[in-house]
């Protein structure tokens, strides 16, 4: 669950929304709306530690087996453009 905090209350009391950051994520709302999130760093670390890097994703590993079927083509015929 989060805590949802005005722009001019996180202003006011800086160090109550860090308290509460510890334990669970502060939005900071902007004229009602949700504006900026406040958390810890061990949060912040264990968000962006776990997952994998865009490039390791798109990258096709060696020790992947991949061997799709042969496309029989016996039954194409090639088409005439003249």
């Amino acid at each position: 669950m989060a805590r949802v905090i005005a722009s001019q209350e996180f202003n006011q009391n800086v160090s109550r929304a860090r308290r509460a950051a510890e334990t669970e994520l502060v939005i900071i709302t902007d004229r009602g709306e949700p504006a900026h999130v406040l958390m810890s760093y061990a949060q912040f670390r264990e968000l962006t530690s776990e997952r994998p890097d865009i490039a390791e994703l798109l990258v096709m590993r060696e020790d992947t087996d991949f061997d799709p079927p042969r496309l029989d083509m016996s039954g194409f015929k090639v088409p005439d453009f003249s």
